[in-house]
């Protein structure tokens, strides 16, 4: 994959759900609640939490675009997706860590912007989720990779990380 279709990727689908959505609503909304206009210390703890979610939600995004790319040929794009089943790296703990680290950003956006519009998008995008991966995008998994998924689905948790990586048995 050209680094092109990665931008392309990055651009059409974590950059709508995290930058173009929130600040449609925030223009819509017409104010801004920096910190939800919380007095010392809170106004600190808000940013201090605000500012990690977003920093942890990038480094999940960064490692795993890295690995589709690397590991998997291919992009986080439905449109190009791996050619190969990722188990590496984070996945050996998380099925969904790209999920993971948009819905840390969400929660770092609303808690710095003090937005209940920005709060109610991750919700949104948070219940879609829950609903479309075990019901569209496991299944379409499940028929790419076969067994091989079925087992790293037996094996590796959705949503809450594993406490240690799993181990894919050899081939």
């Amino acid at each position: 994959m050209s680094v092109v279709s990665h931008i392309r990727a990055i651009m059409l689908l974590p950059g709508v759900v995290l930058a173009v959505v929130p600040g449609i609503i925030l223009y819509s909304s017409g104010t801004i609640n920096f910190l939800w206009r919380q007095q010392p210390p809170f106004n600190a703890l808000l940013l201090a939490v605000g500012s990690a979610c977003i920093a942890f939600g990038l480094f999940l995004m960064a490692r795993t675009i890295s690995l589709f790319a690397g590991v998997g040929q291919g992009t986080l794009a439905p449109w190009e997706p791996p050619k190969k089943l990722v188990v590496q790296g984070i996945y050996r703990q998380v099925r969904n860590p790209m999920i993971s680290g948009v819905l840390f950003i969400l929660c770092g956006e609303s808690l710095i912007f003090g937005s209940t519009g920005i709060l109610a998008w991750f919700l949104f995008f948070l219940w879609g989720n829950l609903i479309y991966i075990p019901i569209l995008e496991e299944p379409g998994l499940e028929k790419r990779f076969g067994e091989d998924y079925t087992l790293y689905k037996k094996n590796v948790p959705r949503w809450i990380p594993r406490l240690h990586p799993w181990d894919q048995p050899a081939a």
